[in-house]
């Protein structure tokens, strides 16, 4: 490479420093969603492998979910110190770092002796993922210039996520069907060791600042104030709103996160700057982000033990039955970009989440004896094509006014929305189909168990219907509130 002359804008010094060319837009866009890609398709790519886990490793009902919240509470706790770390230390270091880890703890969830160990790689996997994360959304907006390119770019990216959680009981159920449940895990090691070389390789360094520390005090209250919120958010579905199991963490997520604001307020360098929340673009396609996913991850989880527990489909076909609303989201996401220059990035997104409502509301009027057609493909299809339209301007809104230093911290926000939503949501609409359907007893709060019997089965059918008439109202409740909410398009002359 030939040294070319560079100028230091301080001293006016010339000196020789060889010229690194940047990478093409269209391979950072493909590195980050394909990292984006691995780490939410491990959200759900567990469920239909618990049958499998329980008769292999001998879990109990308790160990099997554990096996699935390990992921969502280390995720999501750890998302915001992985956004600002991004903005630190650098996007392609924390890449490689989240990425290395969550192979790394791939491996280990894959060789696992019993349940212990899957569990804690599972929490590994997750920390790995929140790292990783972060620095995804952040290195498209980097390499991307602002404007239509960047719309376009961020609706990949949003496909491509939204695309992970909904492949996830396809790639879950054609993995175990045709080797075992071992290679769900080990499937990410050659794909995650293929993304590590081509992203060492292919991607640039950069940091949004310099010369700031990590706020420890704010990252340390902050990760434990989410990840203790979500301990208690995953344990209603066991245990119930009411009880001492689920009261105490959450009361003591919601206080730490109060003493972390407290902090917020008062330190030099803050781990989330709070005046951010001021900017009505940010704080309100935030809410619009968590309210879709709380709605949209639940959508995936209950069509999956509906196909499983009711239709009586396998794991493989239920995965392919899922196929067209994967497709819908995808082509939502996509097309967004052509609306938004139409109708503006609120419009599109109020109308995305009703399109979605419409899918939900048809979806809550299943029964026991319905068709592929009218209780999986119709509402499927509404449900995520709508939420596509919607979630690629929200996270257009999200991002666009955000300050250079602040980059990390905005995406991670948006993924923090969204994954503390499908947490929540699933939380509370497992405890609702558990209250309108179930009989007491044992297991009487298990709504994705496995080992029913027929007629326990067909009783499932008024819960999920019931879950899927809340998610209509939180969407309704959605499309108002981001009416209202969301910033209007400034007038043209």
């Amino acid at each position: 490479m030939t040294a070319m002359p560079q100028t230091d804008s301080a001293t006016g010094s010339t000196s020789t420093r060889p010229v690194i060319p940047a990478p093409r837009p269209w391979l950072v866009v493909l590195v980050a969603c394909a990292g984006q890609f691995l780490v939410v398709l491990d959200v759900s790519v567990m469920n239909v492998a618990l049958p499998s886990l329980k008769a292999d490793l001998g879990l109990g009902a308790l160990g099997l979910q554990w096996v699935l919240n390990a992921y969502s509470i280390a995720f999501a706790g750890f998302m915001l110190l992985g956004g600002r770390a991004a903005d630190l230390y650098g996007r392609k270091t924390m890449f490689l770092a989240g990425l290395g880890l969550f192979t790394a703890a791939s491996v280990v969830g894959g060789i696992a002796p019993e349940g212990a160990y899957l569990i804690g790689a599972r929490a590994a996997q997750g920390l790995g993922a929140a790292a990783l994360s972060p620095a995804t959304l952040t290195l498209v907006t980097a390499a991307v210039p602002a404007g239509a390119a960047r719309t376009r770019a961020i609706a990949t990216w949003t496909a491509v996520g939204a695309a992970g959680g909904a492949a996830g009981g396809f790639v879950g159920g054609l993995l175990v069907d045709l080797l075992n449940w071992r290679w769900v895990l080990l499937v990410n090691v050659p794909l995650g060791i293929a993304l590590l070389a081509v992203a060492a390789l292919g991607l640039r360094e950069g940091r949004a600042t310099t010369g700031r520390r990590l706020d420890l005090p704010g990252a340390v209250l902050v990760t434990a104030g989410l990840a203790t919120l979500a301990y208690g958010i995953v344990q209603t579905e066991m245990s119930g709103w009411t009880s001492a199991a689920t009261l105490l963490p959450l009361l003591g997520g919601l206080a730490l996160l109060a003493v972390f604001t407290a902090v917020e307020k008062r330190t030099k360098e803050p781990l989330v700057p709070l005046g951010i929340f001021r900017n009505r673009a940010v704080s309100a396609a935030n809410a619009g982000i968590m309210l879709c996913g709380a709605s949209s991850f639940s959508m995936w989880f209950f069509m999956t033990v509906y196909a499983q527990n009711v239709l009586g489909y396998t794991p493989l076909q239920a995965g392919l039955a899922l196929v067209p609303s994967s497709l819908a989201v995808l082509v939502g996401s996509k097309t967004a970009p052509r609306l938004m220059a139409v109708t503006g990035a609120r419009a599109l997104a109020v109308t995305g989440i009703l399109i979605a409502a419409a899918g939900f509301a048809w979806q809550s009027t299943m029964t026991a004896d319905g068709t592929f057609l009218t209780t999986i493909l119709g509402p499927g299809i509404l449900m995520m094509g709508g939420i596509g339209l919607a979630t690629t301007p929200l996270a257009t809104l999200a991002t666009s006014g955000a300050a250079p230093g602040e980059a990390g911290l905005v995406s991670g926000l948006v993924n923090t929305a969204r994954t503390m939503g499908g947490a929540l949501g699933l939380a509370v609409l497992t405890t609702v189909a558990a209250a309108t359907h179930l009989p007491p007893g044992p297991g009487s709060g298990a709504i994705g168990s496995v080992g029913l019997d027929d007629l326990e089965a067909l009783s499932l059918v008024p819960g999920y219907a019931m879950a899927f008439r809340v998610s209509t109202g939180v969407l309704l409740f959605a499309a108002v509130l981001m009416t209202f909410w969301l910033p209007r398009p400034a007038r043209k002359g």
